[in-house]
């Protein structure tokens, strides 16, 4: 993969240290010269990218093409849906199941699998669990963007908080395709994750 196509990648807002982003037309101009992706590169190898673009013999390459945007966002999505399986296993209301199954599709099996992980967790993560979920499904026609929102933000903290002792170039890389922003607190234990993690890269490996 070429400095050029990773940069495309990244959200521009990691280009500067205010969040704002540089100016469009001067990041356009940096990323169609040599000189320009060097600076932008060494930029993020010297901050977020630091295990991503730390030196290798293969680079990022490999990782960047095995974890593309798409893959990233479905791997997030399931990682919300099961963060947020003490919530969902908790709805039993005819229409509240109904909703929730026609947005998760196939998802929502996963929130039921108890072979995967028990969802058991302190009344306190239960309670905002359920209060999240619940402001999704009062909010209309807005459910399903809501709760998409919802999921992938916790399928991102996550990873990042997984990735981040395990596998810190993919952390990195999951970090640069979004905006900087806050994230909602982690509480996934590992096994539940990994399978989750393995089950996205089998199928990214073998696409």
């Amino acid at each position: 993969m070429s400095l050029d196509a990773l940069l495309a990648e990244v959200d521009p807002r990691w280009h500067a240290a205010d969040g704002e982003g540089l100016d469009e037309a001067l990041l356009h101009r940096a990323r169609r010269s040599r000189l320009g992706r060097r600076l932008l590169v060494g930029a993020l190898a010297d901050g977020p990218a630091s295990h991503l673009l730390a030196p290798s013999p293969d680079g990022p390459a490999a990782l960047v093409a095995r974890w593309s945007r798409t893959r990233l966002a479905a791997l997030h999505r399931d990682l919300g849906v099961l963060a947020y399986a003490p919530a969902i296993r908790a709805e039993v209301g005819r229409d509240a199941v109904k909703r929730l199954k026609a947005a998760l599709a196939s998802s929502y099996l996963l929130a039921l699998d108890r072979s995967v992980w028990d969802a058991k967790v302190d009344p306190t993560l239960q309670g905002r669990l359920s209060s999240t979920l619940a402001t999704t499904l009062a909010a209309g026609d807005a459910f399903a963007t809501q709760l998409s929102d919802v999921l992938e933000h916790q399928g991102r903290a996550e990873l990042q908080a997984w990735a981040c002792q395990r596998e810190p170039a993919l952390a990195d890389w999951a970090r640069l395709v979004y905006p900087p922003g806050a994230l909602p607190p982690a509480h996934l234990p590992e096994k539940p994750l990994l399978v989750v993690h393995t089950h996205h890269q089998n199928r990214a490996v073998a696409a």
